[in-house]
């Protein structure tokens, strides 16, 4: 079965599962409340549907990563809704932090509703999440449970430490590559990691398979996001979605960005001056490139790529799910958008 045959499977039974988790809410006093959580998953309100829910790729990985290890995915569900409402949870919580008002072209939570409720959605969902990991109760033993949670728990510190470093780099010129993989080891690499891991603990393969499908996810993490980065600047705004200058006007602090603060060039001495302004990111964009940024970035994704493809060789995945696994990592690494 292909990926996509697989994924039509799937999906709906990830919606049906976090509907259920999230229904925990639908009571009279808190329906007003339930309804702010349908809509940030993308259920209801103006714009809902595919586009507003997003990929679900967290869950999916869950499940595809316990079938490839010749297990029954059904029995993975509540972990793949546990991982999802954590993705979710961090999204409101960083729209707030940013300041951002759109989400997947819709407003956000805190744009609809304010800050004050925008957090406490955002809070509801990191329960929810941890209601959902206990739920594995119900088919796996109390020792895989505690180990699925602890996974989980680890994920979300590992999330606000990466969360933390975003923060605190914004402001800051005195930046070099070092400072990068400790912040998206934390906040993009880590709950990947987390999907892959979960995936095999609730199948019986080893400890070194778990590990090497953990390592899956962890690196294939750091390669989507430093993909992610690249295009971020050098990407073709019609397939990205997004302007091309938008990383460089908004100052994140990607990895072409470190990389020319660590040159301590022409870059770095203009990022020293102030904010950039969209009538300069080309001239950026070609001097970054110039003093090695592009080239430097995309080496560092092709070698993410490679690790990640070799931990999943090593994990040795089966059947047609093990065939989808690689299909579905070819395809987040091998993007343009």
């Amino acid at each position: 079965m292909s990926l996509k045959g697989l994924i039509t499977i799937l999906s709906p039974a990830i919606e049906a599962e976090l509907q259920r988790q999230i229904t925990r809410l639908d009571k009279p006093r808190t329906r007003p409340f339930y309804e702010i959580l349908t809509y940030h998953m993308g259920w209801t309100g103006e714009g809902a549907g595919s586009e507003a829910q997003g990929k679900r790729i967290r869950p999916l990985l869950v499940l595809i990563t316990c079938s490839a290890c010749n297990a029954d995915w059904k029995d993975a569900l509540p972990a793949a809704a546990a991982v999802e409402l954590i993705h979710n949870f961090s999204l409101v919580h960083d729209d707030i932090q940013d300041n951002s008002s759109q989400r997947r072209g819709r407003d956000t939570v805190w744009v609809k509703w304010g800050k004050p409720q925008g957090i406490n959605a955002g809070d509801s969902l990191f329960v929810l999440s941890n209601q959902a990991i206990l739920d594995l109760a119900l088919t796996y033993p109390s020792e895989v449970v505690i180990k699925a949670a602890r996974i989980l728990h680890d994920t979300c510190l590992d999330l606000t430490c990466g969360q933390y470093l975003d923060m605190s780099y914004e402001q800051r010129t005195d930046l070099t590559t070092e400072d990068y993989w400790p912040m998206i080891g934390g906040k993009t690499a880590a709950l990947l990691a987390a999907c892959s891991a979960l995936g095999s603990l609730l199948s019986e393969v080893d400890e070194v398979a778990q590990n090497a499908y953990r390592d899956f996810g962890y690196y294939l993490g750091l390669a989507f996001q430093v993909q992610d980065d690249f295009l971020g600047i050098w990407g073709d705004s019609v397939l990205t979605g997004k302007s091309a200058e938008s990383d460089l006007v908004s100052g994140k602090k990607s990895l072409p960005v470190m990389f020319g603060l660590g040159k301590k060039g022409p870059f770095y001495r203009r990022l020293t001056e102030g904010p950039v302004h969209p009538e300069e990111v080309t001239g950026l964009a070609e001097e970054l490139a110039a003093e090695g940024a592009r080239l430097y970035t995309q080496e560092s994704a092709d070698r993410m790529t490679d690790l990640a493809l070799q931990s999943l060789h090593r994990a040795n995945p089966q059947g047609e799910a093990g065939e989808a696994l690689f299909e579905l990592a070819n395809k987040l690494l091998n993007r343009e958008s």
